[in-house]
């Protein structure tokens, strides 16, 4: 007789092969109905299934390996240090990282926390690439779980996330501090956390300066460096234009560059211009170097992993929701203001 395997275990009990694989693996933290439980029981007794006697073992001491989860982070350049702090701190503890990166699509997600569950994980980074909002998969049930770059929606979790307004306070104040009143904003039309938080702080950095926000300061494009160049043209040609610029991303900045080329506008001595992401790659390559706060994504990888040993030791560890501030990278493409 063929062998019976997990995918007629789920056929016979009407729900998915990863529901089955936790049931029949006892990974006792999975949500799992318990009408359903005995359902694929039964399925599998009638069938006459043989689980692996080594899968489906209870464990017995901890695995010390730590998952991780994530979107897009393993293939997006700056993103990828969350995986790097992540897996120093996981080391310094004797601990391993398992990384798995989804590229967002939601049957391969499942699969990945499924065979993380199987493996017997002490807890999992469950991270994004961008900071958003998110609901946390039900598989992970009550397994120790810290989102990287990302807050519960409904849920209470253990979360570490930018912050995102200290890190466009200290642009703003950097350009403050050069002499500078007339600072405009590269704005983009993202509909993400980051955009109305980083919105509100460069207002309201201007406004504890004593300087109120010109409204024709401001353009709102796509972030791209198309996107920067077609805001920047539109504010720079306005009269009284803004001696200085403050981009919402890196990318953004590259295309101001452009249009202060084309408008015959020295950086930094005509305009001053100052990024966010320290995109390494783009940064350190403009001429003038481009000023730029950094998302910090080594130290959030970092704070999650002991936050997470920290659930993991003791379980009645109270969940923490922190933000961490970036920091500021001095390049060239800041000076005061001409004529200061």
């Amino acid at each position: 007789m063929p062998k019976v395997g997990m995918s007629d275990v789920a056929a016979a009990a009407g729900v998915s092969v990863s529901t089955v694989s936790v049931v029949l693996n006892r990974v006792k933290s999975a949500r799992v109905h318990p009408q359903t439980r005995e359902r694929i029981w039964k399925a599998a007794n009638d069938l006459g299934y043989v689980p692996n006697g080594m899968a489906r073992g209870l464990r017995l001491q901890r695995s010390h390996l730590i998952g991780f989860v994530s979107d897009f982070v393993a293939t997006t350049p700056y993103a990828g240090n969350m995986i790097v702090g992540a897996q120093e701190a996981a080391l310094s503890t004797c601990r391993l990282l398992m990384a798995v990166d989804t590229s967002g699509d939601a049957a391969v997600e499942e699969t990945a926390l499924t065979s993380l569950l199987q493996q017997q994980v002490d807890g999992v980074l469950y991270a994004a690439m961008y900071h958003r909002s998110i609901i946390v998969p039900e598989l992970l049930g009550e397994t120790p779980t810290v989102l990287v770059n990302a807050v519960a929606e409904t849920s209470t979790v253990s979360s570490v996330v930018p912050d995102e307004q200290g890190g466009v306070r200290l642009a703003v104040t950097e350009l403050l501090d050069h002499g500078h009143r007339r600072i405009g904003y590269v704005d983009c039309t993202d509909r993400i956390r980051a955009a109305p938080l980083r919105r509100r702080a460069y207002r309201a950095t201007l406004r504890k300066a004593g300087i109120v926000p010109d409204p024709a300061w401001t353009a709102v494009e796509p972030p791209t460096s198309r996107g920067g160049y077609r805001a920047a043209l539109d504010i720079l040609q306005r009269s009284n234009r803004p001696t200085a610029l403050f981009c919402y991303k890196d990318t953004m900045a590259v295309g101001v560059y452009q249009a202060a080329h084309e408008l015959r506008l020295r950086i930094p001595d005509d305009l001053s211009i100052i990024g966010f992401d320290n995109l390494e790659l783009l940064a350190d390559n403009q001429f003038p170097g481009l000023t730029t706060v950094s998302l910090p994504h080594h130290e959030m990888g970092a704070w999650a992993v002991r936050q997470l040993i920290a659930e993991i030791t003791d379980p009645a560890t109270t969940p923490q929701q922190t933000k961490i501030l970036g920091k500021l990278y001095r390049r060239d493409s800041v000076a005061p203001p001409s004529g200061a």
